[in-house]
């Protein structure tokens, strides 16, 4: 076995952020969007790729919202949330979702019912988990929201949209 060795295996701690990222790109996980509607009924979403399960019993899921985000803001102030879960087609969905476009819920198909947590984008998703926010825990600049789904859809058995070394990707059919 053969161990690669770099320069900057014990890096200056200014330098230490960015190979902390270059070290998490190489952790592929799916890809989201998380939305939410504020206290006005405007929708609210952003694509995340930070999202984790933290318990089965009882159900708690974890993603990790940039502090000054506006989604953020709307599912604390209203309590619940939606995780979509995107589909290996939604790579557009996720872009246009991370751009912040002021106009982006124009630019996609979606729904939202009373005791929904927030816009179900039925087109670009294969899976929605309706949420209630538990708890929410500042680290640096991101708040990490502990969400309890009360209510889970399948919408279409479609392999999911992943996410790693910068760039996305779909599960390998071969496997």
């Amino acid at each position: 076995m053969t161990v690669l060795r770099s320069e900057a295996t014990i890096p200056p701690t200014e330098r230490l952020p960015g190979r902390f990222r270059g070290f998490m790109a190489g952790f592929p996980s799916g890809v989201a969007i998380i939305t939410a509607t504020d206290r006005q009924g405007k929708q609210w979403g952003m694509t995340c790729s930070a999202m984790c399960s933290a318990s089965v019993e009882p159900p708690t899921l974890i993603i990790g919202v940039r502090a000054a985000s506006p989604t953020l803001r709307a599912l604390l102030d209203s309590g619940s949330f939606a995780v979509n879960l995107l589909h290996e087609r939604a790579r557009e969905t996720a872009e246009l979702f991370a751009s912040g476009d002021p106009d982006r819920f124009d630019l996609v198909a979606w729904e939202h019912e009373s005791g929904y947590g927030g816009a179900h984008l039925y087109e670009a998703a294969h899976s929605v988990a309706d949420c209630r926010v538990s708890q929410s825990v500042l680290v640096g600049p991101q708040r990490m929201v502990f969400g309890e789904p009360f209510r889970i859809s399948t919408l279409t058995e479609a392999r999911p949209l992943l996410y790693g070394m910068r760039r996305y990707g779909r599960w390998s059919a071969a496997g």
